[in-house]
């Protein structure tokens, strides 16, 4: 559905110190946009301590004119976002006791209705409200096990984006935080006006509550070689195009035989290996979206369903 002009819902971005930029203006982007196309939401940024109105970021912007916590006045159906932050506060005991009242206040908020969000390490603030025991969450895959150390009454979801439970959404890392965001416009608004917000800040594909953490549009990847780098972006971005490896080749100035040699040393997997990678995973996103596994195998490249019934066999025997 498009939005209407209903009470205005308040998104509240949290900016603790040393806040990783892009947890909280990733986030709060998609809602400014959302706002531009006709949402009726209000941005509001604000610090965990009372009596703060600015706080300084890992990467040194500085924010000012900022809402102590205490300060704001919340109604069901209201957003909190609450982002990551420097590991040198996450892993200091002192930081986070002295957040205590912080984090009684976000308990009370989300018992009166309101809807709280966390950015990859901002779930450890959320854990140590109380916010988490006997719910399921997620949490940047770097910090699972001092996670699970710490908040052993949370069961921790790994490899996963973000995982939602009793109006508690808690993401997996940086780039999460927008698939989260894009998320809850869609559960808000609808699914087209998602779509226009997404198309807005130009965002290729998006992933949703059920995929991985390490997708393997992001896996392969941990190499220099610029070319194969090219040849990677080539396929992810073209999919529903039968391309060669002579075309290929050609996009890279490169022979087709030290293309293929390349990209398997490389990437330590065949050209064929990892198209049929990116089409299982892409078709999967597809089929989950509710298309139809046929509009799913003519999106990936493949002339028929059974193409697509095929290739998703073959992976789940490879997988297991």
């Amino acid at each position: 559905m498009q939005p209407n002009q209903q009470s205005p819902i308040q998104a509240v971005f949290m900016v603790p110190p040393k806040v990783h930029l892009l947890d909280i203006t990733g986030p709060a982007h998609i809602f400014y946009e959302a706002a531009c196309y006709g949402a009726p939401v209000k941005l509001l940024f604000s610090t965990i301590a009372s009596q703060q109105t600015e706080a300084v970021s890992s990467s040194l912007l500085a924010f000012h004119q900022l809402t102590p916590y205490d300060k704001l006045a919340l109604k069901p159906g209201d957003l909190i976002f609450v982002p990551g932050l420097d590991k040198s506060l996450l892993l200091e005991n002192t930081f986070i006791d002295s957040t205590r009242p912080f984090q009684y206040w976000l308990k009370a908020q989300h018992q009166n209705g309101v809807t709280i969000c966390s950015v990859c390490t901002g779930t450890f603030l959320l854990a140590a409200a109380g916010l988490l025991d006997n719910r399921n969450c997620t949490t940047h895959w770097k910090y699972a096990d001092r996670f699970k150390k710490l908040h052993p009454k949370a069961r921790l979801q790994t490899n996963r984006l973000f995982v939602q439970e009793d109006r508690i959404y808690t993401s997996a890392g940086v780039s999460s935080g927008i698939d989260l965001a894009l998320y809850l416009v869609e559960q808000i608004w609808g699914a087209h006006f998602a779509a226009q917000i997404a198309k807005e800040v130009v965002i290729y594909f998006r992933r949703t509550i059920d995929d991985p953490q390490l997708s393997v549009f992001t896996q392969y990847r941990n190499h220099l070689d610029n070319r194969i780098h090219q040849v990677q972006d080539i396929l992810s971005q073209s999919l529903e195009h039968k391309l060669s490896i002579d075309q290929l080749a050609a996009e890279v100035n490169m022979s087709a035989r030290n293309l293929t040699r390349s990209f398997k040393k490389t990437t330590l997997i065949t050209i064929g290996e990892y198209l049929d990678k990116l089409r299982t995973e892409r078709a999967g996103q597809l089929i989950n979206e509710g298309h139809s596994i046929q509009a799913a195998a003519l999106h990936c490249g493949l002339k028929s369903a059974n193409s697509l019934r095929h290739l998703l066999n073959n992976q789940h025997s490879l997988s297991q």
